[in-house]
Protein backbone atom coordinates (compact mmCIF):
# COMPACT_ATOMS: atom_id res chain seq x y z
CA UNK A 1 0.00 0.00 0.00
CA UNK A 2 1.28 3.46 -0.96
CA UNK A 3 1.76 5.76 2.02
CA UNK A 4 1.46 9.52 1.56
CA UNK A 5 1.72 12.65 3.67
CA UNK A 6 -0.42 15.70 2.93
CA UNK A 7 0.74 19.02 4.35
CA UNK A 8 -2.20 21.39 4.82
CA UNK A 9 -5.85 20.68 5.62
CA UNK A 10 -7.47 23.38 3.46
CA UNK A 11 -9.53 22.65 0.39
CA UNK A 12 -6.49 21.62 -1.67
CA UNK A 13 -5.12 19.28 0.99
CA UNK A 14 -8.49 17.64 1.67
CA UNK A 15 -9.13 17.11 -2.05
CA UNK A 16 -5.68 15.54 -2.48
CA UNK A 17 -6.34 13.28 0.52
CA UNK A 18 -9.67 12.21 -1.00
CA UNK A 19 -8.02 11.34 -4.31
CA UNK A 20 -5.31 9.35 -2.50
CA UNK A 21 -7.89 7.41 -0.49
CA UNK A 22 -9.79 6.64 -3.69
CA UNK A 23 -6.61 4.92 -4.94
CA UNK A 24 -6.22 2.86 -1.81
CA UNK A 25 -3.38 4.88 -0.26
CA UNK A 26 -2.63 5.22 3.44
CA UNK A 27 -2.83 8.95 4.17
CA UNK A 28 -1.72 11.24 6.98
CA UNK A 29 -2.71 14.93 6.88
CA UNK A 30 -0.53 17.32 8.87
CA UNK A 31 -1.68 20.80 9.78
CA UNK A 32 -1.22 22.93 12.92
CA UNK A 33 -5.03 23.33 12.91
CA UNK A 34 -6.36 20.22 11.18
CA UNK A 35 -10.05 21.07 11.61
CA UNK A 36 -11.65 23.64 9.28
CA UNK A 37 -12.14 27.09 10.74
CA UNK A 38 -11.65 30.84 10.26
CA UNK A 39 -7.86 30.42 10.43
CA UNK A 40 -7.93 28.95 6.92
CA UNK A 41 -8.30 30.71 3.58
CA UNK A 42 -10.81 28.07 2.43
CA UNK A 43 -13.20 29.02 5.25
CA UNK A 44 -13.88 32.38 3.61
CA UNK A 45 -14.61 31.10 0.11
CA UNK A 46 -17.86 31.91 -1.66
CA UNK A 47 -18.46 28.33 -2.72
CA UNK A 48 -19.50 29.21 -6.26
CA UNK A 49 -18.87 26.42 -8.76
CA UNK A 50 -19.14 28.88 -11.60
CA UNK A 51 -16.67 28.06 -14.37
CA UNK A 52 -18.69 29.77 -17.08
CA UNK A 53 -18.82 33.12 -15.28
CA UNK A 54 -15.16 32.81 -14.37
CA UNK A 55 -14.46 32.46 -18.09
CA UNK A 56 -15.21 36.16 -18.52
CA UNK A 57 -11.84 36.96 -16.95
CA UNK A 58 -10.03 33.65 -16.35
CA UNK A 59 -7.96 31.40 -18.59
CA UNK A 60 -9.46 28.52 -20.61
CA UNK A 61 -8.37 25.74 -18.19
CA UNK A 62 -10.44 27.30 -15.41
CA UNK A 63 -13.58 26.93 -17.51
CA UNK A 64 -12.79 23.47 -18.84
CA UNK A 65 -11.52 21.84 -15.65
CA UNK A 66 -14.01 23.65 -13.46
CA UNK A 67 -16.83 21.81 -15.23
CA UNK A 68 -16.08 18.68 -13.18
CA UNK A 69 -16.23 20.36 -9.77
CA UNK A 70 -19.97 20.10 -9.03
CA UNK A 71 -20.09 16.37 -9.77
CA UNK A 72 -16.91 15.72 -7.77
CA UNK A 73 -18.24 17.45 -4.67
CA UNK A 74 -21.58 15.67 -5.01
CA UNK A 75 -19.78 12.31 -5.12
CA UNK A 76 -18.17 13.20 -1.79
CA UNK A 77 -21.64 13.52 -0.26
CA UNK A 78 -21.63 17.33 -0.21
CA UNK A 79 -24.90 19.13 -0.93
CA UNK A 80 -24.55 20.93 -4.25
CA UNK A 81 -27.19 23.39 -5.42
CA UNK A 82 -27.49 23.41 -9.22
CA UNK A 83 -29.56 26.50 -9.90
CA UNK A 84 -27.21 28.54 -12.04
CA UNK A 85 -26.01 32.09 -11.51
CA UNK A 86 -27.89 35.32 -12.13
CA UNK A 87 -25.88 38.28 -13.43
CA UNK A 88 -27.29 41.80 -13.18
CA UNK A 89 -26.09 45.37 -13.49
CA UNK A 90 -27.41 48.77 -12.55
CA UNK A 91 -29.07 50.76 -15.31
CA UNK A 92 -26.14 53.11 -15.80
CA UNK A 93 -23.81 50.15 -16.35
CA UNK A 94 -25.79 48.35 -19.06
CA UNK A 95 -22.71 47.99 -21.23
CA UNK A 96 -21.06 45.90 -18.53
CA UNK A 97 -23.79 43.26 -18.93
CA UNK A 98 -23.47 43.21 -22.72
CA UNK A 99 -19.70 42.93 -22.50
CA UNK A 100 -19.95 40.11 -19.95
CA UNK A 101 -22.43 38.23 -22.14
CA UNK A 102 -20.07 38.38 -25.13
CA UNK A 103 -17.27 36.79 -23.10
CA UNK A 104 -19.18 33.75 -21.84
CA UNK A 105 -21.31 30.94 -23.24
CA UNK A 106 -24.12 28.88 -21.76
CA UNK A 107 -26.40 31.68 -20.67
CA UNK A 108 -29.87 32.94 -21.42
CA UNK A 109 -30.98 36.55 -21.43
CA UNK A 110 -33.80 37.53 -19.10
CA UNK A 111 -36.16 40.47 -19.21
CA UNK A 112 -37.72 41.89 -16.05
CA UNK A 113 -40.45 39.24 -16.01
CA UNK A 114 -37.99 36.41 -16.55
CA UNK A 115 -35.79 37.65 -13.73
CA UNK A 116 -38.80 38.01 -11.42
CA UNK A 117 -39.75 34.40 -12.10
CA UNK A 118 -36.31 33.22 -10.96
CA UNK A 119 -35.63 35.68 -8.14
CA UNK A 120 -38.90 37.35 -7.05
CA UNK A 121 -37.16 39.55 -4.49
CA UNK A 122 -35.29 41.32 -7.30
CA UNK A 123 -38.58 42.29 -8.96
CA UNK A 124 -38.64 45.91 -10.05
CA UNK A 125 -34.96 46.51 -9.45
CA UNK A 126 -33.51 45.29 -12.75
CA UNK A 127 -35.08 45.20 -16.17
CA UNK A 128 -32.75 42.60 -17.64
CA UNK A 129 -30.24 39.98 -16.54
CA UNK A 130 -28.33 36.88 -17.56
CA UNK A 131 -29.04 33.41 -16.21
CA UNK A 132 -25.97 31.16 -16.49
CA UNK A 133 -27.85 27.90 -16.27
CA UNK A 134 -25.10 25.30 -15.92
CA UNK A 135 -23.52 26.57 -12.71
CA UNK A 136 -23.80 25.47 -9.10
CA UNK A 137 -22.83 26.43 -5.59
CA UNK A 138 -22.21 24.83 -2.22
CA UNK A 139 -21.68 25.88 1.38
CA UNK A 140 -17.87 25.77 1.62
CA UNK A 141 -17.75 25.52 5.40
CA UNK A 142 -20.15 22.60 5.47
CA UNK A 143 -18.23 21.00 2.58
CA UNK A 144 -14.90 21.25 4.39
CA UNK A 145 -16.26 19.82 7.64
CA UNK A 146 -18.05 17.01 5.81
CA UNK A 147 -15.03 16.02 3.73
CA UNK A 148 -12.66 16.16 6.68
CA UNK A 149 -14.92 13.97 8.82
CA UNK A 150 -15.55 11.51 6.02
CA UNK A 151 -11.84 11.14 5.37
CA UNK A 152 -11.22 10.45 9.05
CA UNK A 153 -13.93 7.79 8.99
CA UNK A 154 -12.17 6.21 6.00
CA UNK A 155 -8.91 5.90 7.90
CA UNK A 156 -7.07 9.15 7.17
CA UNK A 157 -4.96 10.26 10.13
CA UNK A 158 -5.05 13.97 10.99
CA UNK A 159 -2.08 15.26 12.99
CA UNK A 160 -2.07 18.70 14.63
CA UNK A 161 1.47 19.61 13.65
CA UNK A 162 3.10 21.10 10.59
CA UNK A 163 5.79 18.48 10.10
CA UNK A 164 7.77 18.16 6.92
CA UNK A 165 8.24 15.88 3.92
CA UNK A 166 8.36 12.18 4.72
CA UNK A 167 8.38 9.89 1.73
CA UNK A 168 5.72 10.72 -0.84
CA UNK A 169 4.48 14.13 0.29
CA UNK A 170 1.91 16.50 -1.14
CA UNK A 171 2.57 20.06 0.00
CA UNK A 172 -0.74 21.98 0.00
CA UNK A 173 0.21 24.74 2.46
CA UNK A 174 -0.86 27.73 0.36
CA UNK A 175 1.14 30.87 1.07
CA UNK A 176 3.15 29.06 3.73
CA UNK A 177 4.95 27.26 0.89
CA UNK A 178 6.68 30.43 -0.32
CA UNK A 179 9.88 29.07 1.23
CA UNK A 180 9.92 26.58 -1.66
CA UNK A 181 7.89 28.39 -4.34
CA UNK A 182 9.53 31.81 -4.66
CA UNK A 183 7.08 33.45 -7.07
CA UNK A 184 3.98 32.62 -5.04
CA UNK A 185 2.17 35.79 -4.00
CA UNK A 186 -0.78 36.73 -1.84
CA UNK A 187 -4.02 38.19 -3.19
CA UNK A 188 -6.11 39.69 -0.43
CA UNK A 189 -9.85 39.09 -0.37
CA UNK A 190 -12.32 40.65 2.03
CA UNK A 191 -15.85 39.42 2.47
CA UNK A 192 -18.84 39.77 4.76
CA UNK A 193 -21.57 37.48 6.04
CA UNK A 194 -24.99 39.07 6.55
CA UNK A 195 -28.22 37.75 8.02
CA UNK A 196 -31.58 38.92 6.74
CA UNK A 197 -35.11 37.57 6.78
CA UNK A 198 -36.28 40.37 4.46
CA UNK A 199 -34.77 39.02 1.26
CA UNK A 200 -34.51 35.60 -0.29
CA UNK A 201 -32.20 34.53 -3.09
CA UNK A 202 -32.19 30.99 -4.48
CA UNK A 203 -28.88 31.16 -6.35
CA UNK A 204 -25.72 33.27 -6.46
CA UNK A 205 -26.19 36.74 -7.90
CA UNK A 206 -23.37 38.74 -9.47
CA UNK A 207 -23.68 42.50 -9.65
CA UNK A 208 -21.40 43.85 -12.35
CA UNK A 209 -19.88 47.20 -11.57
CA UNK A 210 -16.84 48.90 -13.15
CA UNK A 211 -15.36 49.62 -9.71
CA UNK A 212 -17.07 47.40 -7.12
CA UNK A 213 -18.15 44.06 -8.62
CA UNK A 214 -20.04 41.97 -6.10
CA UNK A 215 -21.27 38.44 -5.72
CA UNK A 216 -23.89 37.37 -3.19
CA UNK A 217 -24.16 33.69 -2.31
CA UNK A 218 -27.18 32.47 -0.33
CA UNK A 219 -26.56 30.10 2.55
CA UNK A 220 -29.01 28.33 4.85
CA UNK A 221 -30.95 30.11 7.60
CA UNK A 222 -31.06 33.55 6.00
CA UNK A 223 -27.31 34.01 5.68
CA UNK A 224 -25.62 35.63 2.68
CA UNK A 225 -21.95 35.77 1.86
CA UNK A 226 -20.84 38.96 0.12
CA UNK A 227 -17.53 38.93 -1.71
CA UNK A 228 -15.02 39.78 -2.49
CA UNK A 229 -12.34 42.36 -2.97
CA UNK A 230 -9.18 41.45 -4.86
CA UNK A 231 -6.11 43.35 -3.70
CA UNK A 232 -2.48 42.59 -4.51
CA UNK A 233 -1.37 42.07 -0.94
CA UNK A 234 -0.91 39.34 1.64
CA UNK A 235 -1.83 41.77 4.44
CA UNK A 236 -4.69 40.15 6.35
CA UNK A 237 -5.80 43.32 8.11
CA UNK A 238 -9.36 44.46 7.37
CA UNK A 239 -9.74 47.66 5.37
CA UNK A 240 -12.57 50.09 6.19
CA UNK A 241 -12.71 51.32 2.61
CA UNK A 242 -13.03 47.83 1.14
CA UNK A 243 -15.73 46.78 3.58
CA UNK A 244 -17.70 50.00 2.92
CA UNK A 245 -17.49 49.40 -0.83
CA UNK A 246 -18.64 45.82 -0.38
CA UNK A 247 -21.63 46.78 1.76
CA UNK A 248 -22.53 49.71 -0.51
CA UNK A 249 -22.62 47.39 -3.51
CA UNK A 250 -24.89 44.99 -1.58
CA UNK A 251 -27.24 47.88 -0.75
CA UNK A 252 -27.32 48.80 -4.44
CA UNK A 253 -28.33 45.22 -5.25
CA UNK A 254 -31.19 45.35 -2.74
CA UNK A 255 -31.94 47.95 0.00
CA UNK A 256 -32.93 45.14 2.40
CA UNK A 257 -29.24 44.45 2.86
CA UNK A 258 -29.00 47.86 4.49
CA UNK A 259 -31.07 46.54 7.41
CA UNK A 260 -29.34 43.16 7.58
CA UNK A 261 -27.35 41.97 10.58
CA UNK A 262 -23.60 42.06 10.01
CA UNK A 263 -22.57 38.62 11.24
CA UNK A 264 -18.94 38.39 10.16
CA UNK A 265 -16.27 40.30 8.30
CA UNK A 266 -13.50 38.08 7.02
CA UNK A 267 -10.23 38.53 5.22
CA UNK A 268 -7.78 36.08 3.73
CA UNK A 269 -4.77 36.03 1.46
CA UNK A 270 -5.17 33.61 -1.41
CA UNK A 271 -2.08 32.00 -2.97
CA UNK A 272 -1.44 32.87 -6.61
CA UNK A 273 1.31 32.63 -9.20
CA UNK A 274 2.03 35.39 -11.75
CA UNK A 275 -0.37 33.93 -14.35
CA UNK A 276 -3.10 33.25 -11.74
CA UNK A 277 -3.15 29.56 -12.71
CA UNK A 278 -2.30 26.73 -10.32
CA UNK A 279 0.88 24.69 -10.48
CA UNK A 280 2.02 21.19 -9.65
CA UNK A 281 5.74 21.08 -8.90
CA UNK A 282 7.77 17.99 -8.03
CA UNK A 283 11.02 18.05 -6.12
CA UNK A 284 12.21 14.62 -5.17
CA UNK A 285 9.37 12.90 -3.31
CA UNK A 286 7.54 16.16 -2.58
CA UNK A 287 4.78 17.36 -4.91
CA UNK A 288 3.65 20.96 -4.40
CA UNK A 289 -0.01 21.67 -5.14
CA UNK A 290 -0.59 25.40 -5.02
CA UNK A 291 -1.74 28.63 -6.65
CA UNK A 292 -5.51 28.10 -6.63
CA UNK A 293 -5.95 31.90 -6.51
CA UNK A 294 -9.71 32.59 -6.33
CA UNK A 295 -10.72 29.20 -7.77
CA UNK A 296 -10.26 26.99 -4.70
CA UNK A 297 -13.43 24.88 -4.62
CA UNK A 298 -13.74 25.10 -8.40
CA UNK A 299 -10.29 23.79 -9.38
CA UNK A 300 -9.13 21.83 -6.32
CA UNK A 301 -10.78 18.56 -7.46
CA UNK A 302 -9.09 18.60 -10.89
CA UNK A 303 -5.76 19.75 -9.47
CA UNK A 304 -5.87 17.05 -6.78
CA UNK A 305 -6.54 14.33 -9.33
CA UNK A 306 -3.64 15.49 -11.49
CA UNK A 307 -1.25 15.74 -8.54
CA UNK A 308 -2.11 12.28 -7.22
CA UNK A 309 -1.74 10.76 -10.68
CA UNK A 310 1.69 12.39 -10.90
CA UNK A 311 2.70 11.07 -7.48
CA UNK A 312 1.27 7.57 -7.71
CA UNK A 313 1.47 6.86 -11.44
CA UNK A 314 4.36 9.11 -12.48
CA UNK A 315 2.38 11.08 -15.07
CA UNK A 316 3.17 14.68 -16.04
CA UNK A 317 -0.06 16.67 -15.57
CA UNK A 318 -1.36 19.75 -17.34
CA UNK A 319 -0.31 22.20 -14.64
CA UNK A 320 3.17 20.71 -14.31
CA UNK A 321 5.78 23.39 -13.67
CA UNK A 322 9.54 23.09 -13.38
CA UNK A 323 11.77 25.62 -11.70
CA UNK A 324 15.23 26.08 -13.17
CA UNK A 325 18.30 27.44 -11.49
Amino acid sequence: MTRAIVLGAGVAGLCVAAELVARGCEVTVRDPAPRPGPHGCSWWAGGMLAPICEGAVAEEPVVRLGQMAADWWARQGVTVERRGTVVVTLGRDRRELDSFARRIAGHERLDAAGLAALEPDLTGRFDRALHVTGEAHLDPRAALVHLRDRLQQEGVTFVAEAGGPEGLTFDCRGLAARDALPDLRGVKGEMAVLHSTDIRLDRPVRLLHPRFPLYVVPRPDGLFLLGATQIESDDRRRSVRSVLELLSAAYALHPAFGEAELVEIGVDARPAFPDNLPRIVRRGETIYVNGLFRHGFLLAPALARMAVEAGVEGSKPEFWHEYHG
